[in-house]
């Protein structure tokens, strides 16, 4: 289904980013960074499992979503709906939320096994919603224009 494409893929992403870093991992895995020193710890299943769960969890939600709107929409005349320019956007704002959660996923995994450290997870997260803010406007604008030109169209007819 294209409608979920984007959360789909991060899904499968983070899938292979765990299998692949899971072997590089102490037993022990810093989790939580203050003044970019670690101070928490967890074993390195729970701390995968908590970083591949969400992920799942949002692809799950994204496909629930754009399915619920296509049955709703079943039951709209065709021409007083705008679904169809928004369901792209609908199933694929939920990778807003997995591109920051793997971007946290990288962090740790990155620290962990080589002592490396990418920049604070809220930086990228303010990035990323800015990003995803336009983008989502426009996305929104642009499907509100195209339904008032069917609407137009419809009561020229």
């Amino acid at each position: 289904m294209t409608h979920i494409v984007l959360p789909a893929a991060i899904l499968i992403i983070s899938i292979v980013l765990a299998a692949f870093f899971y072997r590089l991992l102490p037993p022990d895995v810093a989790y939580h960074f203050q003044n970019g020193s670690p101070d928490r710890w967890l074993g390195r299943a729970p701390v995968t499992a908590w970083l591949v769960v969400p992920q799942a969890l949002f692809t799950l939600l994204a496909f629930g979503m754009v399915r619920t709107a296509m049955l709703s929409a079943r039951y709209l005349p065709p021409e007083s709906s705008p679904m169809p320019g928004l369901l792209p956007v609908m199933g694929n704002m939920l990778a807003l939320p997995q591109v920051i959660l793997i971007f946290a996923m990288l962090d740790i995994f990155l620290y962990n096994a080589y002592q490396v450290k990418l920049m604070p997870v809220w930086v990228f997260a303010v990035i990323v919603m800015a990003l995803g803010g336009i983008i989502l406007v426009v996305f929104f604008v642009r499907t509100a224009r195209q339904f008032r030109r069917r609407q137009a169209k419809i009561l020229r007819e």
